[in-house]
């Protein structure tokens, strides 16, 4: 049929709606797609053996600590070119990195006991929270409302405990009396705190009171073998667990059934995030050769999917 005045409105409507088709067919992978393969992104050595704690922000780019050198926050672009972000003043070292919802990174600190909050627009770096009675604040996780729980792990006694940060910057021991606190996430439901236990081998679960307040221990899984370091949820619930020592990340569902085992590159991976275009990409950070690595999986992370909603609101206010 040839093109007329007619038929252009038509035209029109029809490419703009191709993006959004496209989006919606991410939400499920392609058949052909190749999944939980893991690759490096990164080169051997571009981070120290301090590598942890990736973040992803809304433009997709990946944070992790300690590039170059300790002490810095490293930003990786989607396609794996790296450069320092920041780096911490004095003595600090950070570990865990998560944003909030106003595009903000928090820091944990586990030198100077301190949460760092970095605005994003200027880089500028001020404290949010400082306590001395921590050990070493470690993993962070954080809730839909700028809620913190920052695990801290004491690796010469093997305990641990867990503190609550709220939004002004007040502090409050969560959980105490635990093993060595290593990972930590929040479920997209904002219900439950999951806590792992890195010498024990145990993840917990915990119900998240609306005052913050924890409750109702339970065991969420049991591992024989090897130790565990970060965890992350996708926007289904499923969590995925680091197995530090083991050379694999590990998916599980809600309860505590094992879904997939996914091998890595790399015998300690020690953190994982979600991002790329659609949010199926998984970011590890990997210590025995200093590098992220990544792997496609099956359905979005939670924090891609808040960060994108954040953007598409943000747009809407304009």
């Amino acid at each position: 049929m040839p093109l007329t005045r007619t038929a252009l409105p038509w035209l029109r409507a029809a490419a703009l709606a191709l993006p959004l088709a496209s989006l919606s067919a991410c939400a499920s992978p392609p058949a052909q797609e190749i999944l939980f393969q893991a690759t490096a992104l990164t080169p051997s050595q571009s981070f120290t053996k301090g590598i942890e704690g990736p973040a992803v922000d809304a433009d997709g780019n990946i944070y992790a600590v300690n590039f170059a050198q300790q002490q810095t926050i490293g930003k990786v672009t989607p396609d794996g070119k790296g450069e320092v972000y920041l780096t911490l003043p004095g003595a600090s070292i950070a570990n865990g990195i998560r944003f909030g919802s106003r595009g903000q990174m928090y820091l944990a600190d586990y030198i100077e006991h301190t949460i760092y909050v970095v605005d994003p627009a200027t880089r500028a770096l001020t404290i949010h929270a400082r306590d001395a009675r921590m050990t070493q604040p470690n993993d962070i996780a954080i809730t839909a409302n700028d809620v913190l729980y920052a695990s801290d792990p004491n690796w010469k006694a093997n305990t641990g405990r867990v503190w609550r940060i709220d939004p002004d910057g007040t502090v409050t021991l969560a959980l105490d009396t635990m093993g060595t606190a290593n990972g930590i996430e929040v479920s997209p439901d904002g219900a439950t705190l999951y806590v792992n236990e890195s010498v024990q081998r145990n993840i917990w679960a915990y119900d998240i009171a609306p005052d913050g307040s924890l409750s109702n221990k339970r065991l969420l899984i049991k591992f024989d073998d090897f130790g565990m370091d970060g965890m992350r949820v996708d926007v289904d619930g499923n969590l995925y667990v680091t197995r530090y020592g083991k050379s694999t990340v590990v998916k599980l569902s809600a309860q505590g059934k094992l879904l997939r085992e996914i091998s890595v590159p790399g015998a300690k991976p020690s953190n994982i995030t979600f991002g790329g275009p659609d949010g199926r990409t998984a970011y590890v950070t990997e210590v025995v050769q200093g590098r992220l690595l990544q792997f496609r999986v099956d359905r979005p992370g939670l924090e891609w999917q808040r960060a994108q909603e954040r953007g598409a609101n943000t747009v809407g206010n304009r």
